[in-house]
């Protein structure tokens, strides 16, 4: 019974970390074109699709890498806050480069640098992946299998 309860844990945790993940791409992206206290009701639209792109984005790039991250932290209870922001890093940047959006040459005619605009949204969205997920069900990660006092 305590094995069903983590597994709905793990799946809350997961669709929490991708809805964050989600606003952090839509704020990445449309950041500077929000104004405080905007109330333009096309503006809040552009801002919700460009949020459910990026969930969107992010559950169907991450559900099977997670599942694998997910059973390494469960079998060997690791609940370190720095794993799972490393291992949210590594999961979106893969997701970045592997579906063709870490374009080298996006910013300039020259080399751009190794760290482009894109990849700094990855990488933000990768830590905010990681530390959503560690907060809702990685803290307590393999706690199913310890006896109950």
């Amino acid at each position: 019974m305590r094995l069903l309860g983590r597994i709905v844990i793990i799946f809350l945790a997961f669709c929490l970390a991708c809805l964050a993940s989600g606003l952090t791409i839509a704020f990445g992206i449309l950041g500077t074109a929000l104004p405080a206290g905007d109330t333009d009701p096309a503006m809040h639209t552009i801002f919700l699709v460009a949020a459910f792109v990026g969930t969107t984005f992010t559950v169907t790039a991450a559900f099977l890498p997670l599942l694998g991250v997910i059973i390494v932290a469960e079998a060997f209870s690791l609940r370190s806050v720095i794993f799972y922001a490393l291992a949210g890093i590594a999961i979106v940047v893969v997701a970045y480069y592997g579906s063709g959006l870490g374009n080298p040459y996006e910013e300039s005619i020259d080399y751009p640098g190794p760290f482009t605009r894109g990849l700094q949204l990855a990488l933000a969205t990768g830590v905010v992946f990681g530390l959503t997920y560690w907060l809702f069900a990685g803290r307590r990660a393999g706690a199913w299998r310890e006896p109950r006092l």
